[in-house]
């Protein structure tokens, strides 16, 4: 690529000021989602060495529920084994999709990737800049992340590098989320702790053809205790999930900060991989906390982790330079579009972003006392319009999560996650399902 490119880059995209606020608000004629959840057990597909698949949900809402025993490495090749035409697929159309993406990008139609790494590609094209990025994070990154790739590839036929670089498109690309935790006095039932976790990202992408529950079971304490990492096929980064402490985690990247954002950086753990070892190996809030304080950290983000346990959840201003840590008393930013709500912490789509915000706190102030799973599919995310590619509620003191996929290009009905029928999964059940027969190609229960 020429190194006018670099030009061309810089001019054509915004550049986001300190003092700058996000733009759009939901729509005042948002609906309710009325759909029934759906409670039916997932349906047992197939079995390989350390793999089962299941199948959830009805319809064209169902979804992959994959569990995998042993090692990094047996996890990624009962992946490869259980669906790996479909993993290659998922690849192949993530590849094709970064593609475009960055030609709309250099064309100036699209501000979806951060500058530097737009000079990157005008420097090196696209594999080189994500082989740079790779090597720039592989000693701040677990070597289990790539065991586990190479068992995927191994599992599967699919090129190792090509899996290795989809996975850092997390630091490069620029999204909007929400999240809130709600306790104390702000729920029903005494003690219990709800989270929620809405991810808009892209919804003109492959990633909504392939929604996949992918359940870790441990065989050695040191790769950490079960986990659940909701994402899509052939993605082991976190960016939504649950772990078998009664944790979970929510994220929201944040486009549009404020000065105490500090400085962002590329060299350190992606965040995808930090999220993961929270759910992998952290057995309580605390442990979180230090872990990431203590990270090396990388762009600014706005993260969620709650523990059923202590019945806290904290919110977190994550950057390379600040980690700070947030309760409902010192939540930030402290602005009248973002009021503090007894019991509950919240942000929606960004951190500078009134219109999200205001309905958010809205929506969660009318409830106030009764906000439960039913009421914040029904009357949180639906209105505030949140959640388009991804929503997961969880109800971390019953164990339960529920979650809700957009609509994949060979599916009807609404578009968006959040206006979508919900699948509830009973963690518990989850996280003791019982290993496989070690013989190939199992086909009975």
């Amino acid at each position: 690529m020429a190194p006018l490119w670099i030009l061309t880059v810089l001019l054509v995209l915004p550049q986001t000021s300190l003092a700058a606020y996000c733009h759009g608000s939901p729509s005042k004629n948002a609906k309710q989602n009325l759909n029934p959840i759906y409670t039916d057990a997932p349906r047992f597909v197939r079995s390989v060495v350390n793999g089962k698949l299941y199948t959830v949900g009805t319809g064209e809402d169902a979804f992959d529920i994959v569990h995998v025993w042993g090692k990094p490495y047996d996890w990624g090749k009962a992946q490869g084994q259980l669906l790996g035409e479909k993993a290659v697929k998922m690849m192949d159309a993530v590849w094709e999709y970064l593609e475009d993406q960055v030609i709309e990008a250099i064309n100036g139609t699209v501000h979806i990737f951060k500058p530097w790494f737009l000079k990157d590609i005008a420097d090196f094209g696209l594999e080189r800049a994500l082989d740079l990025e790779l090597s720039i994070t592989k000693k701040y990154s677990g070597s289990y992340f790539y065991e586990e790739a190479q068992g995927i590839s191994d599992g599967s036929g699919l090129d190792v590098q090509k899996l290795l670089r989809i996975h850092m498109i997390g630091e490069l690309t620029k999204g909007s989320c929400s999240m809130f935790g709600a306790w104390g006095s702000s729920v029903p039932d005494k003690g219990s702790l709800l989270q929620l976790r809405a991810l808009d990202w892209s919804v003109d992408g492959p990633f909504k053809d392939y929604p996949q529950v992918t359940v870790y079971h441990p065989s050695d304490p040191k790769d950490g205790h079960p986990f659940a990492n909701f994402g899509w096929t052939g993605w082991f980064g976190s960016i939504t999930g649950m772990s078998s402490q009664k944790m979970a985690i929510s994220e929201i990247g944040v486009s549009f900060p404020d000065s105490t954002f500090g400085t962002e950086s590329r060299f350190g753990t992606p965040f995808t991989f930090l999220l993961r070892d929270v759910l992998q190996f952290d057995k309580t809030l605390d442990d979180a906390i230090n872990r990431i304080a203590n990270a090396r950290r990388t762009c600014d983000l706005i993260l969620g982790v709650g523990d059923a346990k202590l019945g806290q959840f904290r919110g977190i201003e994550y950057s390379a330079s600040v980690a700070d840590f947030f309760d409902d008393i010192n939540m930030r930013p402290a602005e009248d579009w973002h009021p503090k709500i007894p019991n509950v912490v919240y942000w929606g789509m960004d951190w500078n972003c009134p219109a999200f915000n205001e309905v958010l706190g809205k929506q969660l102030t009318k409830h106030h006392g009764n906000i439960t799973v039913e009421n914040t599919i029904r009357d949180v995310v639906s209105i505030v319009q949140t959640g388009n590619l991804q929503v997961a509620v969880y109800d971390l003191t019953k164990n339960v999560a529920y979650l809700s996929n957009a609509k994949a290009s060979y599916e009807s009905g609404p578009q968006y996650a959040y206006e979508r029928q919900y699948v509830r999964l009973n963690m518990t059940e989850l996280f003791t399902e019982i290993p496989p027969e070690h013989r190939e190609n199992n086909s009975n229960h």
